[in-house]
């Protein structure tokens, strides 16, 4: 800063008397804020996989997403307003400065007091101005961050968009694929669905359900004649769509097994041999990988219908086949989230 002839001191003192004092105190809170066997786990993650769920789940991930950047937009417009004020005040401020300033040039005579006074209010003014700058820039680099900040939050969510659009393009992709295995199973057993057996959709699998009069007589895992041509007929799809998992369960009823000192003890024994029996039917004469084929029995302890009457027992009698598609691509998807 130049020089100030003591003549001129004189003429900014008098003149400064005729303003008010620029307030400061009220700025100062801006420096102080702070910021069962292998099928029963396959069943659990498919049954723990439900595509409702998953989607109500993305949604609220990206309803939180979008509250933080609404949040974020909330904070960066009253920045920008606390910008514009401290812009104003920093204008008015340099404004007042060059009023002292002509003021002095237009003072000649004066007193030593009134001189020591001005100097004072001139230096707090520089004081106040270079705080308010200091302010200005710390808003303008607060504002610079909020940018950065919502920048990032708007590419991750991009990036759980994409992510959420590939998963519902293998889900339709996955639907699409165990709607088609249901009308090829349909189609190859047509003759057979309402005479024993149902080929139904559910948790992204095909369900197969032979009644036990289709395939086996009371007490025994013996398959009839009729039963080997729709499982001859079911073998044929599964040969030809290879990325096809199979499960075979056997279900009995809860009438205690009446074992004559045979290979069958009780009615686990049972609905095991029924699903090894259906396993052998399947590869016999086919070209199906017998990796891909796991036999369980359920014995009595996963009923279609619980009550205790006979044509509730003749439904819990069966075997089911279940027709698992390849998941490994939706897994990946879903652990990546």
């Amino acid at each position: 800063m130049k020089r100030i002839s003591y003549f001129s001191i004189m003429v900014l003192l008098s003149g400064f008397i005729l303003f008010s004092c620029i307030p400061g105190g009220k700025y100062k809170t801006l420096h102080d804020r702070s910021v069962d066997y292998m099928n029963e786990r396959d069943d659990l993650k498919i049954e723990n996989l439900d595509l409702s769920m998953a989607n109500i789940e993305m949604e609220a991930k990206l309803k939180s997403v979008d509250d933080q950047i609404r949040a974020m937009e909330e904070e960066k417009s009253n920045l920008e307003g606390e910008i514009r004020e401290a812009r104003s005040e920093y204008n008015t401020l340099n404004d007042r400065y060059a009023e002292l300033q002509k003021a002095q040039e237009e003072l000649i005579r004066g007193n030593v007091a009134e001189t020591r006074r001005l100097l004072r209010e001139l230096q707090a003014a520089q004081e106040n101005l270079q705080n308010k700058e200091d302010l200005l820039r710390q808003l303008e680099m607060n504002m610079e961050i909020k940018k950065t900040e919502l920048d990032e939050l708007g590419n991750e969510l991009d990036k759980r968009n994409a992510r959420l659009l590939e998963l519902e393009q293998i889900l339709d992709a996955q639907q699409s694929t165990v709607r088609d295995l249901k009308q090829k199973v349909s189609d190859a057993l047509f003759g057979f669905e309402g005479a024993g057996l149902t080929v139904s959709m559910k948790n992204g699998k095909v369900y197969v359900s032979l009644d036990e009069q289709l395939l086996f007589k009371t007490g025994s895992y013996n398959i009839d004649t009729k039963g080997r041509e729709a499982l001859r007929k079911l073998a044929s799809v599964l040969e030809v769509n290879k990325d096809i998992q199979i499960t075979i369960e056997g279900h009995t009823d809860d009438v205690p097994y009446i074992s004559s000192g045979g290979p069958i003890q009780d009615n686990w024994d049972l609905s095991v041999k029924r699903s090894t029996t259906v396993v052998r039917v399947l590869l016999n004469g086919t070209t199906i990988d017998p990796k891909r084929l796991t036999a369980s029995g359920r014995s009595e302890y996963l009923p279609v219908d619980n009550r205790k009457t006979t044509d509730a027992r003749q439904k819990n009698r069966r075997t089911e086949i279940i027709l698992t598609p390849d998941l490994g691509e939706l897994y990946r998807i879903i652990d990546s989230y």
